[in-house]
């Protein structure tokens, strides 16, 4: 397995189409739930350790972030994005996710990686995009 040791540097731009979970409908009011706008935000992983959150954008299923998050990683395996609505009451909502290998990012041998990325299936409702640069430490 490919691990990555360096200064990792992403950025999360925007996420487009997002669609409210059943869950996150158990709150709205009225008979229209297909034009329930979601409170979004970004968790942002690096294997089992919290890097970040992007701010909430409130009202919106096409937020736009543009956040930057740079930290050191070592042996790092996998980054992970979730998007979760921030509820109103009790617990965030959970909206979609993704997971990203290093491995798939370094077989290219670029120190730059910028795409689309696609929640996990069968969560289909948004595609956050991230622009990621990672770049080694050489002793």
């Amino acid at each position: 397995m490919v691990v990555f040791n360096g200064l990792l540097k992403i950025k999360i731009c925007e996420a487009v189409s997002l669609k409210p979970t059943a869950w996150s409908l158990r709150h709205a009011v009225g008979p229209r739930p297909q034009t329930f706008l979601l409170d979004p935000y970004i968790a942002l992983n690096v294997d089992d350790s919290r890097i970040g959150q992007t701010a909430t954008k409130q009202k919106t299923n096409s937020p736009a972030w543009h956040d930057e998050f740079v930290t050191d990683v070592c042996n790092g395996r996998k980054i992970e994005l979730a998007v979760f609505h921030d509820a109103p009451i009790g617990y965030d909502d959970f909206v979609a996710n993704c997971t990203i290998q290093f491995e798939e990012l370094l077989q290219n041998g670029s120190r730059h990686f910028e795409d689309w990325v696609s929640p996990a299936p069968p969560r289909r409702s948004g595609n956050p995009v991230v622009g990621s640069q990672g770049k080694t430490r050489w002793p």
